[in-house]
């Protein structure tokens, strides 16, 4: 027969159980949220992070990593909570510590770098544009963050008057508000080529542009981080009460 402490405490590992198992599912959730913020940064973010330290442009890789990492390991929590066993659920308990510690640094350090970003941007961007060729990567996104941004240099398109580009091809084609009404002729006469290109310069778009979306990556970082404290809280307690009161699986 069955001891009257295992029945009272039944229901309860049972409840404790289906709240691990609802958290377990949204840590999944969470997991593949990451994955699909690194991957929006990587390809939606990608031509600014060339024109920004190298450092940065590891962070969307971290994101993925940890995201696919978390969607590992929820899986395992799912099954850890369905089988019950202690040394399992402390397992859990201590990858979701390291998740907590791993999210919480990453989202300092976003937020640290969304203020640093004026003055590396200013001096990459100003380089970038300096010895723009037109071929190589910072060259290419420079292009693509005129074009998509509709603005041309750096403060505005007289900044390409001092680049070696200028010279011999002129301002960038991504500058041209319209394609079709700009000629490479144009594009060689600073007065022609005020009136058919962006005259806002691209150095404010994109730092605001940059700063915004750093804002919702740190955001979502610290609320993810600080979510698993629930989990480690609701793995820690189910797993005392299995072993305290020998609590088997049928």
């Amino acid at each position: 027969m069955m001891a009257p402490r295992r029945m009272e405490t039944k229901p309860v590992i049972c409840f404790l159980k289906m709240l691990l198992l609802l958290y377990s599912f949204i840590f999944w959730v969470t997991g593949a949220v990451l994955l699909s913020v690194g991957l929006w940064w990587k390809f939606m973010l990608g031509p600014y992070m060339l024109l920004l330290s190298s450092s940065s442009s590891n962070a969307p890789y971290a994101l993925i990593g940890t995201g696919a990492t978390i969607i590992l390991f929820g899986l395992f929590g799912c099954f850890a909570t369905c089988k019950g066993h202690p040394w399992m659920l402390k397992l859990y308990a201590v990858f979701l510590s390291l998740v907590f510690m791993t999210e919480l640094i990453a989202g300092i350090s976003g937020f640290i770098f969304r203020h640093e970003i004026k003055g590396t941007f200013l001096t990459s961007l100003t380089e970038a544009v300096m010895w723009y060729n037109g071929y190589d990567e910072r060259s290419m996104a420079v292009d693509d963050v005129q074009h998509k941004l509709h603005c041309c240099g750096v403060q505005n398109y007289t900044s390409w008057f001092s680049s070696v580009y200028f010279p011999a091809s002129g301002i960038p084609a991504s500058c041209c508000v319209s394609f079709v009404e700009c000629s490479k002729a144009d594009l060689k006469n600073a007065t022609l080529a005020a009136r058919k290109v962006y005259r806002q310069g691209c150095y404010d778009l994109v730092v605001s542009f940059i700063e915004s979306n750093m804002g919702i990556i740190a955001g979502v970082t610290f609320g993810i981080a600080f979510s698993q404290v629930i989990g480690v809280s609701l793995a820690c307690t189910l797993s005392y009460f299995i072993t305290t009161n020998q609590y088997e699986m049928v």
